[in-house]
């Protein structure tokens, strides 16, 4: 007798993916789109994550880079840190994966609907959140206005610089970016850290919503200065990335307090987790 899965069930087991496409980002990253062998789509939220398994070596929590509102397929972007992605960052075109998901609360856009918009992205923050960025380019009548700001260490840890140089010349965006250090003259734009871009910018803060991703230190200095613009705690949107491993709130391996993250969030705002000391 062959049991029936139920969907609480089917969430525990992977569905078998193809890759189509791999791109190089850096020398650390790479972007992969993935086609599921059943022809359906992911059905993903910009800030959503999957669990992508690699049959033989494990399992790996990665966060969704392409906009649900480009059909057909799904791109992960992804660092070589351990066993599972160094062993994507090996895998050619026709190779098979295991996804499941997406998990997670992604970014709240029935909330965004309508206001202003600041972006701010640091490094591989720029991962996950280009989902929502391009979903709002796709969508742009639904959103007011739209300011991005992009930061990393050097020029050439620069990410998806063609879509850098897209969004930099976007009419319907405000495009900024900038580079802590800079060891030539190769690099003609701001230098510093992406708090500098925030004199360069100017919003109404009863009308605009932060979307920060970035690196754990980034929040903080953000954070601050989102505040001195105005900006209100629940105005203050982030996803934090801990050592997710289930996806379902089971391991624990993400819990902050009593909070799951693969659950309840990776996206939170900064008035939910601001008294939680190992969150920010």
């Amino acid at each position: 007798m062959v049991m029936q899965l139920t969907a609480k069930q089917s969430i525990h087991l992977p569905r078998l993916a193809e890759l189509t496409r791999v791109d190089t980002l850096s020398k650390r990253e790479k972007v992969f789109e993935f086609k599921f062998d059943d022809g359906k789509e992911l059905g993903h939220k910009p800030g959503q994550f999957v669990e992508l398994s690699i049959f033989g070596i494990g399992e790996a929590p990665i966060s969704i880079t392409s906009s649900p509102t480009r059909k057909g397929s799904f791109e992960l972007a992804v660092r070589a840190t351990g066993s599972v992605t160094n062993k994507l960052h090996t895998l050619e075109k026709g190779a098979k994966v295991g996804i499941r998901g997406p998990f997670g609360n992604g970014f709240p856009i029935e909330t965004l609907k309508g206001k202003d918009i600041l972006f701010v992205a640091g490094g591989i923050g720029l991962f996950p959140l280009r989902s929502l960025i391009n979903y709002v380019l796709d969508k742009r009548k639904d959103f007011g206005e739209v300011t991005t700001l992009f930061g990393c260490r050097s020029p050439i840890e620069r990410l998806f610089i063609n879509q850098l140089q897209e969004w930099n010349a976007c009419k319907d965006m405000c495009f900024l970016e900038t580079v802590d250090t800079c060891p030539d003259d190769s690099w003609k734009g701001n230098v510093g850290v992406i708090t500098t871009l925030f004199t360069k910018v100017s919003f109404d803060p009863n009308k605009t919503y932060a979307v920060v991703v970035g690196p754990p230190i980034m929040y903080r200095f953000v954070i601050a200065e989102c505040l001195k613009k105005g900006l209100a705690d629940d105005h203050i949107i982030m996803s934090l990335e801990r050592r997710m491993k289930c996806g379902v709130g089971k391991c624990g391996h993400c819990q902050i307090n009593g909070l799951y993250v693969c659950q309840e969030g990776p996206v939170f705002t900064y008035a939910q987790v601001k008294s939680l000391k190992e969150a920010v």
